[in-house]
């Protein structure tokens, strides 16, 4: 194999920032299309390919059928789908019973229309309610039995329905069916796509790299080697499958491991006389992508110039997509090659919708009104028919009146093309288009077991297949020609959708995100870093509670007569200035806390929401409520401060915990003494300096540095405090609630919010890879050092080898390091305690349970702990939490609500995953769990203030949950005021 080009230098923005307004890059779009587009010739060319559809509709098998008799939008549909997703994956009967008898029971397949699709769902359907079981049935043996018919009869109509997703479960049979394709109708290529997910694992990646160099051989034995490469098949290739590490952090591994093994591929491809695609994933990964492509186009340059078959997909749906397609002739010009580039539509739209929502981004980086992405589809095509020097342009479409478009624009600049479709889609048009001889078709042909490639691509319907989407609207025959060919070429003002900043409406802004794939946002940080230190802080002593005390008693009237709206207003005002001063803060979190810098930004964001929430729960809460009453009163009721609060943060979140919880007293009228954890005091002093710039007065808000033993127990055991939150350890928190309880006086409220054994059950329905990345991020992320961090994991004997073993992978693939650098997964725990604490519990383990990962190196100094897994033998062998990134496993077999029982049984009760494609089963667990925060299908971390209130129940603390809307009112007492309205005479109103 020819030697790796070397790495290309340090990035630089290459393409327009990611995140502009839709309205401003939409208007950029039609100026470009200028006159150029005739849409209502176009239109009337389109007419008549989608009249013949509607006499002549495709067969019942088609994808177009499917949809007509079953929208996604509709029960039916998303219960048909989600059958597909998932139950060809699961392993045993009882939970595929439990899976079908789940998705079929929510839906009415009564209605549907009287075709052969139809007729052959409603048998299935009958069956199913009359054999599945309920769960207010007994499972009798007729049952069981009928149960098992009904399944194994729809695990046969889901493997149909693969047939019309999945070309050939093999390369040899996907090239069968793409003979007899061809025998049917000339003009037709295929592209064959071998694979759905990602690599999770580094034998993963050599597993699919393997799979993709024997589908070239393969096709390589029909290519002609002499003829144009358009006209031969190709292959398109994922690079995410090539590398489980494909992410712009790992930069510099990607280019020294991920492009030898693609030029592997491309210089078989090359010789071979066949076309290699690179195929297009998230927003988020398109600059690793170009600098993997330029380096690849470096070395066909040089040993493979002739070769005219290596491209890209490019995605219209991104607001850069224009930009892409200028870069890439740039590329081609520069190393006067020519590509082949395969425009599509997008297929991530739900997913880049929710990661900008979720990162607080300003704007999105694809496109809300569907019509835009139409719009920019089409300027798009005409910025590739005019690059044909450069490049060959492949237009993939189902959509009627794009296929016209551009076959109008096509005829202007003489330029050669091809049109595309996916296998199984758009049989009907691309029937009446390619009645023209010269119009070529390429078939992109998803190739690989149903069981592996249903779940993706069913996703990605799930994702794109919307009721506006052309395909749907083609079979829906109430929508009208007109309305089905309408023009796109309209601007929308506003986008579809609320921006990610807005999500919370206009009574609370979302706090601002940075995407750290982006160079020009994650410049600041790193520059910030340059200049940041944390300093050493003095440490008070117990005698210097005493005089804070007193501070606080003479600034609590004051403070409390601060009327609500002036409080909240100061709050505010700290969120902005804290917002503003992301960078510096972030960087104080990295030198002194020692968090890698995506922890930094979530924390920082975290301390931001906090104070906007309280400050609108205070407004909320603390107006005066009227009572109902008799005549002649009138009764109030209100929520009045307690008096000076403690408040007592933990390190591994300093600046968040430490800020809400100040935040929540303060809001409510109360004066605070904090005291922050003593490894970060710090970013407490800064956050405390913040506050008082925003308008707090100082001793309103004191901070008060040093030991627990000294300092936290002078504070709690001060005969004048009101109350007392702390977070931290369930023993810190019992010797707190004894030293209250021991006090004379009155009695004092304490919040506590403590760890937990925090569990997650994953059953046979659940997706892998999905496993994976929920078990990864939830166990290991923060180095373990979250009170969330799931640390047992309970897998369906049934996959768990498959499962352990990805995890293993996985894991292996994580970074440990230094917290500073952007590629650091896994940075150190707390200090000297922490980590000699971890390495006592880890030498326990290797003695009682089966290690799955390599031992952690030991470096003086240094307290890295790299990822540790251990399998044990029942869930009661948990005993203790250990605070670092450590994870047990369990396998379990029968009933998952007995897996529930023992997790209660543990007494903890913080956070709980649920893996799972049964609903109904998802919804019973989480009722039975003794658990504050249930996460479905997802990470069980990174709680978000105001959607995801948190807090535990048992040992893991005693409520409310911080972050929503009961937190404030235990910081409140509460009085009712009556007042005798008749005193000085009757009540005038009702005598009137």
């Amino acid at each position: 194999m020819t030697p790796s080009p070397d790495p290309l230098p340090p990035p630089t923005q290459r393409l327009p920032f990611p995140y502009r307004p839709e309205a401003g890059v939409v208007g950029d779009r039609l100026r470009s299309l200028g006159g150029a587009l005739d849409w209502a010739a176009a239109a009337q060319v389109a007419r008549p390919w989608v009249e013949a559809v509607r006499r002549h509709p495709p067969p019942f098998w088609a994808m177009e059928s499917l949809l007509k008799e079953y929208p996604i939008s509709s029960a039916e549909g998303l219960a048909l789908m989600r059958l597909a997703e998932a139950l060809l994956r699961v392993p045993d009967a009882e939970t595929a019973i439990a899976l079908t008898a789940d998705q079929l029971g929510r839906a009415d397949f009564d209605g549907a229309t009287d075709g052969a699709l139809a007729r052959l769902s409603q048998t299935a359907i009958a069956m199913s309610k009359k054999f599945l079981p309920g769960e207010e049935r007994e499972r009798g043996l007729f049952g069981k039995l009928g149960a098992k018919t009904v399944v194994a009869a729809t695990l046969r109509a889901v493997q149909l329905l693969g047939r019309q997703f999945v070309l050939g479960q093999d390369i040899g049979e996907a090239m069968k069916e793409a003979d007899a394709a061809r025998r049917q109708q000339e003009n037709v290529r295929f592209s064959y796509d071998m694979l759905g997910e990602g690599a999770r694992t580094g034998d993963d990646a050599l597993r699919y790299l393997e799979s993709y160099r024997h589908a070239i051989e393969s096709i390589a034995t029909r290519a002609k080697a002499d003829g144009p490469v358009e006209r031969n098949d190709g292959i398109s290739i994922k690079l995410s499958a090539l590398h489980p590490r494909y992410e712009d952090a790992q930069r510099e591994r990607v280019l020294r491991e991920l492009v030898p093994r693609v030029w592997g591929l491309c210089e078989q491809a090359a010789r071979a006389n066949i076309n290699l695609t690179i195929d297009a994933e998230e927003v988020d990964r398109l600059e690793l992508s170009l600098d993997v492509f330029e380096a690849l186009a470096q070395r066909i340059a040089a040993q493979h110039p002739q070769w005219q078959g290596f491209g890209l997909a490019l995605q219209a749906y991104q607001t850069r997509a224009l930009e892409l397609i200028q870069h890439v002739a740039e590329i081609a010009r520069r190393y006067r090659l020519r590509f082949m580039c395969r425009l599509v539509k997008g297929a991530y739209w739900d997913a880049e919708i929710k990661r900008a929502q979720e990162a607080g981004l300003p704007h999105y980086p694809v496109f809300t009104h569907k019509h835009h992405t139409d719009i920019s589809y089409l300027a798009c095509a005409r910025a590739l028919l005019q690059a044909q020097d450069v490049i060959y342009p492949q237009f993939a479409t189902h959509n009627a009146g794009t296929i016209a478009a551009i076959l109008q624009m096509a005829s202007r600049t003489g330029s050669a093309f091809e049109l595309q479709r996916l296998h199984g889609m758009g049989e009907g048009v691309y029937r009446e288009v390619m009645r023209n001889p010269l119009i070529a078709c390429r078939v992109y042909a998803p190739v690989g077991q149903h069981r592996d490639l249903l779940a993706y691509l069913v996703r990605r319907l799930l994702e794109n297949g919307a009721n506006s989407s052309f395909v749907h609207q083609l079979a829906d025959e109430s929508v009208g020609m007109d309305q089905l060919l309408v023009s796109p070429l309209r601007l929308e003002p506003a986008p579809s959708l609320p921006l990610p900043l807005e999500l919370y409406g206009p009574q609370r802004a979302n706090s601002a995100g940075l995407d750290l794939t982006v160079d020009s946002m994650r410049a600041p940080l790193l520059a910030a870093l340059g200049q940041a230190s944390a300093p050493h802080v003095a440490e008070n002593s117990a005698q210097d509670v005493a005089a804070a005390m007193t501070r606080s008693l003479a600034a609590y009237p004051a403070w409390r007569a601060t009327p609500v709206a002036t409080r909240a207003a100061v709050l505010r005002r700290a969120a902005d200035m804290m917002e503003a001063r992301m960078p510096a803060l972030c960087a104080l979190l990295v030198k002194e806390a020692r968090k890698t810098w995506g922890d930094c930004v979530s924390e920082v964001r975290e301390a931001v929401d906090f104070l906007r929430y309280y400050a609108n729960e205070a407004e909320r809460i603390m107006q005066p409520v009227a009572m109902p009453g008799p005549t002649g009163e009138t009764n109030e009721l209100r929520l009045t401060p307690r008096g000076p609060w403690v408040c007592i943060s933990p390190w591994n979140f300093p600046l968040a915990i430490f800020t809400g919880q100040v935040a929540a007293a303060l809001a409510t009228g109360n004066t605070v003494l904090a005291k922050p954890a003593e490894q970060t005091p710090a970013i407490a002093l800064e956050a405390v300096a913040l506050l008082h710039e925003a308008g707090v007065p100082k001793d309103a808000l004191q901070c008060l540095h040093g030991p627990g033993e000294t300092v936290g127990a002078a504070l709690v055991a001060h005969p004048r405090v009101a109350g007392v939150v702390f977070t931290g350890s369930t023993q810190v928190a019992k010797i707190i609630q004894r030293a209250l309880a021991d006090k004379d006086g009155p009695i004092v409220p304490l919040i506590a919010e403590t760890g937990g054994i925090n569990a997650m059950l994953v059953d046979s329905t659940a997706l892998p890879e999905q496993v994976t990345d929920a078990v990864v991020q939830s166990a290991f992320r923060s180095a373990g050092q979250r009170c969330s961090a799931l640390r047992l994991l309970c897998v369906h004997e049934g996959i768990a080898d498959g499962v352990i073993e990805m995890i293993q992978g996985a894991a292996r693939e994580l970074v440990t390091g230094d917290p500073a650098l952007l590629s650091t997964d896994v940075g150190p725990v707390i200090d000297d305690e922490a980590f000699d604490g971890l390495q006592q519990q880890l030498q326990r383990l290797h003695g009682e349970a089966r290690a799955l990962l390599p031992p952690s190196p030991v470096t003086p100094g240094s307290h890295l702990i790299a990822p540790q897994a251990f399998e044990m033998n029942s869930i009661a062998d948990v005993r203790r939490e250990i605070f670092g990134p450590v994870l047990h496993i369990v396998r379990w077999r029968g009933d998952p609500q007995a897996v529930i029982d023992e997790v209660n049984a543990l007494g903890y009760g913080l956070t709980l995953g649920i893996q799972t494609r049964i609903d109904s089963r998802a919804d019973a667990l989480a009722t039975q769990a003794h658990i504050g925060n249930v996460y479905v299908n997802r990470n069980m971390i990174g709680a978000v203030v105001g959607v995801q209130p948190f807090g535990g129940e048992g040992l893991s603390g005693t409520g409310p949950k911080a972050g929503g809307p009961h937190y404030l009112y235990r910081f409140c007492a509460e009085q009712t005021l009556t007042i005798n309205t008749t005193a000085a005479g009757g009540n005038v109103q009702l005598l009137a």
